[in-house]
Order: C-alpha cells, then structure tokens, then sequence
C-alpha cells in the first residue's frame, strides 16, 4: 500500500493500534533510488509472508516530506517499524536481513502486547498463588496498570503495562496469569463489517447540511471524502513495484550468454543478444547502474531528450525484455572459469552454467575515508543526492567533488536544499563547461575552491516522541564539517545536515579476482585485448566502466555493451557452443524413432489402400488381356472365312 498523506499513515496507525494490533512496517522511498529498489522485492515478499500478522506500506520521499522529517528520515531506503503506534525500530539501507529480523522481532512485540488481564483473572490467580490478598488490593493493581496506559479510557489493563505485570508475578510465582487476547481476527472482522452496516445504513438526513455547516465542519467531510477516495484507490491499486521479477528458470543445459550488469553496458548487451536469438541472462540486482541515481535530465544520449537516468534505463529495460531477455534479480559473488562451461555463483546461493560472460557490472562510489564518515552514512553521509537528497528539504549540503557527479547532485540538491555548498580541492572543476557553467551562476550553490574536508561532524539522533529505548546505541546525524584550506592551512568549521561524496568510481570487479587480468596503471579495470572486448580468459568479456578508465560515459558502455553481444555471438559460432538443446531434442527424436516396433502383420490403412489400387491395376490388365484375346480370336475367324469364300468363288 503507498501512503498518499500525512493524514492516511495517521489514520493507519490509529485503525491498527486500535482494532487490529498490528505493527506497521513502512518503507521511505524514492524512484531514482538504486538500493529502494534492490530491497523493494524482499519488501513485497515479506508483506506476503507475514500477510494477517503486519502491515507493510511504502511511503515516497519525494511527495511525503512532513512524515519524513517526523521520522527523522535522512537515507534511502529507510525502514521504520511501528507497533501500537509507537516506533520500535528503525534502520537505514538495504539490509535484507535487518528487514528479516526487525519485522520478526516487531511481529514478536506486537503479539506480546495482544493481551487484557482482567479483574477475574488476576483474582483468581492470587486465590492460587497467594490466597491472603484480598479483591480490593487486586483492584488496585489493575487500575496501576491501566493507569500506565496513555489515553486510556477504560479501566482495563492491556498492552505492555499488562504483559510487563505478568513477567513480574512470573519472577514472583513462578507463572504467570491468564490473559485474555485483546484483538482476534473475529474481532477485526467484526469490527469492520460493523464500520460497513453503519456506512450503510447511514441516512440522507444523518449527513450534515453543507449549506449551513461551519468552517470545521467542511474540513471534516472534505477529509473524510478524501479518506475514502484513498481507500477506494489503494483497494484498486495494482503494484507497479513488480517491474524487475524473477523470469528466468534453470535448465539442464548452459546458458548461452549470462550478462552480469544491469546498467547500459549491461542492457545493451542485452538487447543485441536476445535480437541474436541467444536468450541472455541478465543476473544484476534491479539497480540499473550509476544512470539509475541521475535524477537530472540526461542530456548527452543520443536519440533521448529530456529524460531522467531512471527513465533511460527503464526503457532499455523493457526493449530488452521485448526481444527476449531474461532477469534474474541477484548480485553475482564470484566466477569460476577453471573448466568449462563457466560457473557463475550469486549471492542467493544459485549455481548458473554457461558458455560466455559479459562482465557489466560499473563501478561503486569512492569514500574519503575521514572521520565520521562512516559512522554516518544513513545519518547524513551519502554518496546518491537523487536517492537520499529529498530528506533534506530546507537544510544546508554539502557536496564534494569536481567532475560530472558532483556538479549533477549539486544542481539535484539545489532543487530542494536551503543551501549547497560545492568542496573542491582544486582552483578548476574537471566536469564539463556546461555543467560546470550551471553550478557557478546557480544562486543557490557556493563553490568552495582549493578546500577539502577533514572530519565529519556529528551528535546522537533526537528521540523521535514516542519511540521506545532500546539496548542499542543511538543513531548519529551530521551537523557540520571541518573545512581545511590547502592554500592556507586554515581550518574552519561549516554548519551542514548533511555531506554529499561525489569524487568517482571503483569497478566492481572483486569477484574476478585471479580469474582475469586487470590493466596495469588502472586497479580494478579489467584487461582487454586490443579492439575488442575478450579478456585473457576464453568466454569471458567486458565492457561498460569495468573496463574504461577514461571516458566512463552511459553512451560509450551502451556502445561496448553492443561489442561484447556481438564478439560473445562469434565465440559461440566459431567453437559451435549453445545448441546442446537443439541437438539433444534431435537425438531424442532419432532414438524415438529408432525404437518404433515393426509394422508387420499390422493393419495399415495406407497399405490397405496401396494393396485395393494395385488390385485393381491387375483386374484391369487381366480384362484387357481378355479383351485383345477375343479380339484376337475374332480376327483369326475372319480372315478363316474369307479363305472359304475365295475357295468357293474358284
């Protein structure tokens, strides 16, 4: 479900605190971000699992700014688990197994707090345990225990004041008391069928008069109409989420081409290939490579105009699809080329076989490696102004670097940040003229030249007002760095919320280490022949940012992409690989047929046909051999008689 308002997730919250007592698991997003959308399927997976045991919603950064500052949200994705309305834990980044444990744990909580004591029970059980305490005092320490409770309005004792009585009489007794449920899906049912009969059953004349209503009375109806267009809507959404599934199957038999990648270089790949007829496996999580996070418009691919990274990749994506290709949403952890075919091992635990690789796997972002720079990331660090800049809507950025990236997430803060400081360690930025010219005449960007930054500055995180505390250590956010000035020496200190890291890439290529040979000059950058895009190992190619350490433009890895399927579909060619298939349904087809019973003393209706005709082929020759008989007869006859006429006539 996507929370479309402030009011909506309010509202959530109170129906599964108060009916159903449900935790909500919500998930602060953006579409530009590469790890929202690497976690997004494990997010929809255990919505599925847990269905009836907790509530999963996804809220956008980008439209939901109020909820993401009252939630201190400063990285996507971010995971926030609330139960009885109150948070219980939060992290940030795509930790599929912190989502495992984090949502167990709030399903855990949220069953432990499903519980009454009443009055009876906790008579009765004194009667048992310590017969000498009298009704009176039990009365008491159930209106203690409801008195625990926030806006309670009834004298019960319910919830965590409940269950925490009951673990203290289990210290003391050894047992604890009978509870009764709180919520029971019955109830729920209930509840919500009883909401219906009364929306129903609702008259005409119950319904306030518009003409005569106060101010507060026409907020009241307008937001309640809204609140029922919303549910009308989520009922009837689809999940556009669902875009990158698992469409590939295994076989008994090599892949043909696998492409590890799913950036341009990958996707290219992707699409010469399947047009080949190869059927590619695309194994990549659904990322879509460093064009993902390009929240600006892209300006320098040919033949697309004024569309976003996303919006590139997502039709790449699809045309690939179209021809044939297949996905498999994994990160590929190593590559074993020592037999063949070449095995290819994820991270998901999957073994694929295949003839060929194409490594497409781009590049990961470099760190500075300060203090406070990695005790911070999720709490203002980052290295992805498209995917984390929303959360700092009004607030003051820094950015540092000089190159393309940099002077693309500044101009991306811009659009949102109070202020965007540029850091620099150079008197001239490396990026393009353009880009460059923007970012120095943009009113809202301060460029800070032969500067680099020393430390990150920090503090714990605030509580947010209701969360609960917990034996882990508080959340660190960014308030301020330490600015070092390389002409003077003099240090100073810039108040910020957050710290943008945009200063290049590192191929990732670590799971090819000692497999093939890397460029001398270049670490990380794997080594291809000349003109082409083979590697030292047979099978294996690479293109995109794996292999370019010069001009690593979305353009020139779509174009190396292109090279790779088409020396990948020669390899196959030359060396006559990829019809294992083809051939093994040949043989078994010949052996089919081979293995046929004779046919002898078989009714045939062919052979009974062929047999009629030729019976009738001799019938007609017998009664034409008679025919020429009699006439031959006839004719013997004749010539007898005509013998006794001439005789008679001498």
């Amino acid at each position: 479900r996507n929370i479309k308002s402030t009011h909506e997730f309010d509202a959530l919250l109170k129906k599964h605190s108060t009916e159903t007592g449900f935790p909500v698991v919500a998930d602060f997003y953006s579409d530009g971000c590469g790890p929202c959308r690497m976690i997004a399927p494990i997010f929809r997976q255990l919505a599925e699992q847990n269905k009836g045991k907790a509530v999963y919603v996804k809220v956008d950064m980008n439209r939901q700014h109020e909820l993401a500052q009252r939630y201190q949200v400063r990285s996507m994705p971010t995971f926030v688990f609330l139960v009885g309305g109150k948070v219980v834990n939060q992290f940030s980044g795509a930790g599929e197994g912190q989502l495992r444990q984090f949502s167990h744990s709030a399903i855990a909580q949220a069953e432990e707090e499903n519980v009454v004591l009443t009055e009876e029970s906790l008579i009765a059980y004194y009667k048992e345990k310590d017969p000498e305490k009298d009704e009176y005092s039990v009365r008491e320490i159930i209106q203690k225990c409801a008195g625990l409770i926030k806006n309670n309005k009834t004298d019960k004792c319910y919830g965590r004041p409940a269950f925490n009585l009951g673990r203290k009489l289990r210290k003391k007794y050894k047992v604890m008391p009978d509870f009764d449920k709180r919520f029971t899906p019955e109830n729920a049912d209930a509840n919500t069928e009883e909401q219906k009969e009364k929306s129903r059953s609702k008259s005409k004349s119950d319904e306030p008069n518009l003409h005569l209503a106060t101010m507060e009375q026409l907020e009241e109806e307008l937001q309640k109409r809204l609140d029922e267009i919303l549910e009308a809507e989520n009922e009837a959404a689809v999940d556009d989420d669902a875009e990158f599934q698992h469409s590939w199957t295994p076989s008994d038999f090599p892949e043909r081409v696998v492409i590890v990648g799913g950036g341009p270089a990958g996707l290219s790949a992707a699409i010469y290939a399947a047009r080949a007829g190869l059927v590619p496996l695309v194994i990549a999580p659904p990322i879509g490579g460093q064009l993902q996070g390009k929240g600006v418009d892209v300006e320098n691919f040919p033949g697309i105009h004024m569309d976003t990274g996303p919006g590139i990749v997502a039709k790449m994506r699809e045309q690939a699809v179209e021809f044939g290709a297949l996905f498999e949403a994994d990160m590929v952890v190593k590559v074993d080329a020592s037999s063949k075919p070449i095995k290819v091992f994820t991270e998901g635990g999957t073994k694929v076989e295949t003839h060929t690789v194409i490594v497409a796997s781009g590049a990961d972002s470099k760190w500075l490696g300060i203090p406070g720079e990695y005790d911070m990331r999720g709490g203002g660090v980052s290295s992805c102004a498209t995917c984390d800049g929303a959360a700092f809507f009004g607030k003051d950025v820094i950015v540092v670097g000089g190159g393309d990236t940099a002077m693309e997430d500044a101009l991306v803060l811009a659009r949102t940040s109070q202020s965007v400081s540029v850091v620099h360690r150079r008197d001239s930025f490396r990026a393009s003229s353009i880009l460059a010219q923007r970012v120095i005449t943009h009113k809202k960007i301060t460029v800070l030249w032969n500067t680099t930054v020393n430390e990150i500055l920090g503090e714990d995180a605030p509580l947010v007002e209701g969360i609960e505390t917990s034996d882990a250590p508080p959340r660190k956010i960014v308030t301020g760095a330490v600015l070092n000035d390389i002409v003077t020496g003099k240090e100073t200190i810039l108040p910020v919320q957050a710290v943008f890291v945009a200063i290049g890439h590192m191929p990732h290529t670590s799971f090819l280490e000692g497999v093939v040979d890397f460029q001398e000059g270049h670490a990380g950058y794997v080594k291809t022949k000349a003109e082409s895009t083979w590697t030292s190992v047979e099978g294996i190619f690479a293109s995109g940012d794996v292999s370019d350490p010069i001009y690593r433009q979305a353009v020139t890895s779509a174009g190396s992409g292109a090279a790779a399927a088409l020396d990948a579909e020669r390899y196959l060619s030359e060396y006559g690989l990829g019809n294992e298939a083809a051939e093994f349904e040949a043989e078994l087809l010949r052996e089919m047929m081979e293995d046929l019973p004779s046919r002898e003393g078989e009714y045939n209706a062919y052979e009974e046909e062929s047999n009629r005709g030729k019976g009738m082929k001799e019938s007609m020759a017998a009664d034409k051999e008679q025919t020429n008989d009699t006439a031959e007869e006839r004719r013997m006859e004749s010539n007898k008689a005509g013998t006794d006429e001439d005789h008679i006539e001498l």
